[in-house]
């Protein structure tokens, strides 16, 4: 079937401005504009002004007396990050207005009251020929009408993490119980928390809409596509595939280390070492504790030296260990920003305790930032361990000192290093690799369904 228009692509997402999922979505939402497909992308929180986000009007379409508490509770909105207690106050008056929502996260089940979603394809026009789903979870998404959309249109969805194969968490460290309904929580902490264990219920509630529904799946790294293959997931799945994400290599590139520096304050002699990460001490898939230990004894083992640590990704006041100055500096959205940061350092650490794709890995990576980092996850899929950096035991502080000490040591091997991440980061973990290959699955996507439809 010959096609009269461009392609409608509409994506839907957490936000268009947020953390490594929701960059990449909207990387991609960007990049299919470029290429003159018609790119929509539809959010549950929107922060840019681009006319091409739409935010999703969950609340438009709740009944008449949760509008008038959600009303009352708009003035609060503007104090909760001015004033203590603020959000508990607003989050009250929008609990008396949907008294069943708040009496079902108490029980702990996971909230899918989000009304717009039955309506999200008759929101956009021209209809889209795909939706492609990114984060489900983040208070936006009825998970229940995954059935319907998928009937009514293909769907694609790119896992991010792991929770759409559990009853609550985005990543297990270590629990096996997502294997087999999962019940007995060891941790409702992780995120996206629960108050009181129902892990079981949202696990069933889970395997029933997926068995419902027929769609694609895609995962950035093999690691998370081999959990998918014991999940309640595959009975729902028509065709995988691994897609590891992309970034833009025209903003993620070698600079000049010290013109950069000069920009950024950072004396031009010190021993510069980044880690990046959202909230870098509370983020339970990081390992805070592990990098500022290594910290601590590169800092003693090698005393002649200035070193500077920058923190990106959290605001603090400056730490000192020793010779070692710690720089926290605030979560970045400016991708030049970020850019700036990877090209200004030495190399990069990152330790972690669960890690589906480390997008900061790869942006130090293509930087021509050496990376030492720990092996879990999809991490060692990213870092070819000893050509583009090192890979340590998860945990060991050890380790990551030692590799990071042979770095900072062998100015040679680390330019080596950096400029085969470089070029592999451009090969491997481009924004055009990236949209280019779910164009292409789109295609045959669209095509197969069409054949299956009689071409009409």
């Amino acid at each position: 079937m010959e096609r009269n228009r461009p392609l409608h692509i509409l994506q839907v997402s957490t936000s268009d401005s947020a953390g490594g999922a929701e960059k990449a979505a909207y990387e991609l939402f960007q990049e299919y504009a470029r290429r003159g497909c018609i790119s929509s992308l539809a959010v549950g929180q929107k922060r840019s002004q681009h006319d091409g986000v739409f935010e999703i009007p969950n609340d438009a379409f709740r009944g008449k007396w949760a509008k008038i508490w959600l009303k009352a509770a708009t003035p609060v909105t503007r104090y909760v990050q001015k004033v203590r207690g603020a959000w508990r106050f607003r989050n009250f008056l929008v609990s008396v207005g949907q008294p069943d929502r708040w009496f079902k996260k108490i029980k702990g089940h996971e909230d899918f009251d989000f009304p717009a979603t039955r309506h999200l394809l008759g929101f956009f026009k021209p209809s889209p020929d795909i939706l492609h789903c990114h984060n489900l979870h983040g208070g936006y998404f009825d998970l229940r009408q995954l059935p319907i959309l998928s009937r009514q249109v293909p769907l694609l969805l790119t896992l991010h993490d792991a929770w759409a194969l559990s009853g609550h968490c985005g990543f297990s460290l270590g629990c096996e119980r997502w294997k087999s309904g999962c019940g007995s929580c060891p941790d409702l902490t992780i995120d996206p928390p629960l108050i009181r264990d129902a892990t079981a219920f949202n696990w069933l509630r889970k395997k029933s809409i997926y068995a419902r529904s027929r769609f694609y799946l895609a995962s950035p790294s093999r690691w998370l596509m081999g959990k998918v293959l014991d999940s309640m997931l595959l009975p729902g799945i028509i065709e995988k595939r691994v897609i590891p994400h992309g970034i833009d290599i025209n903003i993620y590139k070698p600079g000049d280390t010290y013109k950069v520096r000069a920009a950024l304050g950072i004396p031009r002699e010190a021993t510069v070492i980044l880690f990046m990460a959202n909230g870098i001490r509370n983020n339970l898939a990081k390992d805070y504790r592990t990098m500022r230990k290594a910290i601590a004894l590169t800092a003693v083992r090698s005393h002649q030296r200035r070193y500077i640590f920058l923190a990106v990704g959290e605001d603090a006041p400056v730490e000192k260990i020793g010779n070692a100055e710690i720089r926290f500096i605030p979560f970045q959205r400016n991708p030049k920003d970020i850019a700036g940061y990877c090209q200004a350092a030495d190399l990069c650490i990152h330790a972690a305790r669960s890690e589906v794709w480390g997008r900061s890995i790869t942006e130090a990576l293509a930087c021509g930032t050496p990376v030492v980092a720990t092996a879990v996850g999809g991490i060692p899929e990213q870092i070819k361990d000893g050509e583009t950096g090192f890979l340590v035991p998860k945990g060991d502080a050890e380790a990551m000192a030692e590799k990071m000490l042979l770095l900072i040591s062998d100015k040679p091997l680390r330019q080596r290093m950096g400029g085969e991440a470089s070029k592999d980061a451009r090969k491997r973990f481009s924004i055009e690799r990236h949209a280019g290959d779910y164009l292409e699955w789109y295609g045959e996507i669209i095509a197969r369904r069409e054949r299956n439809q009689g071409g009409d």
